[in-house]
């Protein structure tokens, strides 16, 4: 039944250019690599290890979800990162199980999944059927904290703009179910089949995002920003906007630089206001996601203000020198020479799993190698 008395969450109040992450990441058994359902397993040794921010289940149980807590630089998102995958890896190792990061898992089966008993994954299941065991993903998402509700939404549409860096750049999911889909990041197309993905609405004023937002809520399609699985989301509750494109780097050092690398966009929006975002924007918008889920770093761009064609990875490096100050700034340099480097040599974690299943012909042991590398080792 619809629900009438819904309402959008005031926003709330946060630093602004704060830094939340999220990783979902894979459990995976030492004998093929194949997921292994661990998760209530995982979190109940987790559970008796003071840590910063969390460990959550997923929508199926060979997930597992670390958090940050709210961070103020890439630097401490690293650090809570590598604090929470060290007693990962620890508590794995108990389990003779692994961890592992990339967006899809090589070669599992999505019909073998098992769905995590908690009402709202069953809820979802029973909604979506078999997409949910389909939805066994595993994504980064970067909340950055906004001054106020209208400020998040220009920061929202303006970060959109750069919605392919973030995909070519977190691109590890070029294997599905044992093949090479010849996307860089397969893992979006999964998202794509559900019916509240895609984009928000174009409005820069909170109190006509609020008129969207009870118009939906009448028809009872949505109980709450949660079933909005948009490529970027408001979270008034947090007083952020999070981005939900990264597929799960295959180390915590690349997720810290991703988010160091948001981070430095958000600082140059807010302090220089280089452009007003518009409508248009958004009509080479599908174009350009699907150029950078296909091709990453070998992807076309246009630019949406001039029609301008010219290769993604080049738009890329011209960003990141606009933001040199900004980056210099929130202390995120060091990370973005990182991505800049990986822009310029077109290598991104879906060119490395390919490159290791091109020299070892079996992706178990890409995944075994996958699984070191979360380690820190290789």
């Amino acid at each position: 039944m619809p629900d009438a008395t819904a309402k959008l969450e005031p926003f709330q109040k946060s630093a602004a250019l704060s830094l939340g992450v999220e990783l979902e990441l894979q459990l995976v058994n030492t004998n093929d690599y194949d997921l292994a359902p661990y998760s209530d397993e995982m979190l109940r040794l987790m559970a008796k290890i003071a840590l910063p921010g969390a460990v959550v289940p997923e929508m199926t149980s060979s997930m597992i979800e670390i958090s940050t807590g709210v961070c103020h630089s890439s630097a401490q998102v690293l650090g809570e990162l590598s604090q929470i995958r060290d007693a990962l890896v620890k508590c794995a190792d108990k389990l003779n199980i692994a961890v592992a990061g990339g967006g899809t898992h090589p070669f599992q089966q999505w019909h073998e999944r098992r769905i995590y008993d908690k009402p709202r994954f069953r809820e979802l299941s029973e909604l979506y059927g078999y997409l949910s065991k389909q939805f066994t993903i595993f994504g980064q998402h970067v909340h950055i904290g906004c001054p106020d509700a209208d400020s998040a939404l220009l920061m929202l549409h303006r970060m959109s703009r750069y919605i392919p860096h973030f995909i070519a750049l977190s691109a590890s999911s070029p294997f599905v179910q044992g093949q090479d889909t010849q996307f860089d990041s397969a893992r979006l197309n999964s998202v794509f089949a559900f019916p509240m993905s895609g984009r928000a609405p174009y409005t820069l004023s909170w109190e006509e995002f609020g008129h969207f937002f009870a118009k939906t809520t009448r028809t009872g399609v949505v109980k709450s920003m949660k079933d909005f699985y948009w490529d970027i989301r408001p979270k008034p509750e947090y007083g952020t906007i999070e981005i939900r494109v990264f597929d799960t780097p295959l180390t915590v050092d690349r997720a810290a630089a991703l988010s160091g690398y948001v981070q430095a966009l958000a600082s140059w929006f807010l302090h220089e206001q280089p452009f007003m975002p518009v409508e248009d924007d958004y009509m080479v918008y599908t174009y350009n996601r699907f150029q950078a889920c296909r091709f990453g770093l070998d992807a076309v761009y246009v630019d949406p203000v001039t029609g301008e064609h010219m290769a993604l990875r080049d738009h890329i490096v011209l960003t990141m020198r606009q933001i040199d100050e900004h980056a210099m700034k929130v202390g995120a340099a060091g990370g973005i020479d990182l991505l800049r480097l990986s822009a310029d040599m077109g290598a991104n974690d879906a060119r490395w799993l390919r490159e290791k299943q091109a020299k070892e012909r079996l992706l178990a042991e890409v995944s075994r190698q996958a699984a070191e590398r979360f380690r820190g080792r290789g």
